[in-house]
């Protein structure tokens, strides 16, 4: 019996508006996330987006999470301004693309991300977002317990701290994926 090809998705992560405004300081640390996002769909590679957010009174968010935990007192329990929990506009999707909203630092976590890949055939993950410490490393963990294939794209991760990017993309992340640029993915489409 022959394998099947594997079927893939960029996931695009935590690019709202709330995220960017505080992690990316100029436009050009972004063309690596539109460089992906263009070669996806030029080559019918679903685009998947995925933010995180949270209802009025954040009835989501325990005290005991540290950090989401926070938020109900820093905001006074009313929702965060929804301009904020838009996908950025150097990145935004287009019709038709799948937003996902999830309440934790995972993709997975409290949304509906596995469905979505299910329903798809999807079995092989294209990894791109803010935070390289945050979502992509809960995500990555995720699907690869869920045996997914993994792809992380280096360039088109960003980290507060470049040391943890670089740990996290060069010594953690080839346990469980595949760790290329942009332009080296492009290269094998």
């Amino acid at each position: 019996m022959q394998n099947s090809p594997s079927k893939s998705a960029l996931l695009v992560m935590d690019m709202q508006n709330s995220v960017v405004s505080r992690f990316v300081a100029g436009e050009e640390a972004l063309l690596p996330f539109q460089k992906a996002i263009e070669a996806a769909r030029s080559h019918a590679i679903p685009v998947i987006y995925v933010r995180v957010a949270f209802r009025a009174g954040y009835p989501e968010i325990s005290a005991r999470n540290k950090m989401f935990g926070g938020i109900a007192s820093r905001s006074g329990a009313v929702a965060a301004p929804e301009a904020m929990m838009q996908i950025h506009e150097s990145v935004q999707p287009r019709q038709g693309e799948p937003i996902v909203t999830k309440v934790r630092v995972s993709a997975f976590a409290g949304s509906d991300l596995e469905v979505i890949l299910r329903s798809r055939q999807i079995d092989t993950l294209i990894l791109s977002g803010i935070a390289t410490s945050g979502v992509v490393l809960s995500t990555l963990r995720e699907a690869a317990d869920k045996d997914f294939a993994i792809t992380v794209l280096s360039d088109a991760c960003i980290d507060a701290d470049p040391e943890v990017h670089r740990v996290l993309t060069e010594k953690v992340f080839p346990q469980q994926a595949e760790v290329v640029p942009v332009d080296v993915w492009l290269s094998r489409l």
